[in-house]
């Protein structure tokens, strides 16, 4: 989006990454929307990633996530990627691993920029790009007994 407007507000921020972390322990949409938070930032875009109970046209009972010892690098590579290519504010990014339920948190990301469509335009970005490039892997549980592991 163009402006005339040359305020610091509509520029990145110095330090936007402000959260970065691959999890064990269920996520908290608060801590990542928390850490966001900019004054100068007119929106915020917000994606939960949930645990749902099928893939592919089969119902999945069990799920879990694993990951190489370089995914949060590589989160935080990502993440820089995006505040590189959009005017970020604050960026947020928390995935976890481990043993997870139906309707638990798998990743929660956000960012906040001067204007609500490169914020939206932001968060898709970052959280297409974890998905494709992030080493984490998703072990599935299907009902009929049958497994999957579907990776980055």
């Amino acid at each position: 989006m163009a402006t005339t407007n040359d305020h610091p507000g509509e520029r990145a921020a110095a330090d936007p990454v402000k959260l970065i972390g691959i999890r064990e322990t269920p996520l908290s949409v608060d801590e990542v929307f928390g850490a966001v938070g900019d004054d100068a930032s007119g929106g915020t875009a917000l994606f939960v990633g949930t645990v749902r109970n099928h893939d592919g046209g089969t119902d999945v009972d069990r799920l879990g996530y694993s990951c190489h010892p370089s995914a949060e690098a590589e989160m935080r590579r990502i993440a820089e990627k995006v505040v590189a290519e959009y005017p970020v504010r604050a960026l947020a990014a928390l995935h976890r691993v481990g043993d997870l339920e139906i309707g638990d948190l798998a990743v929660v990301v956000a960012v906040s920029c001067p204007h609500r469509g490169e914020a939206f335009d932001a968060c898709r970005k970052l959280i297409d790009d974890l998905k494709h490039e992030v080493p984490i892997w998703k072990h599935q549980t299907f009902s009929d007994g049958t497994e999957e592991w579907v990776g980055a």
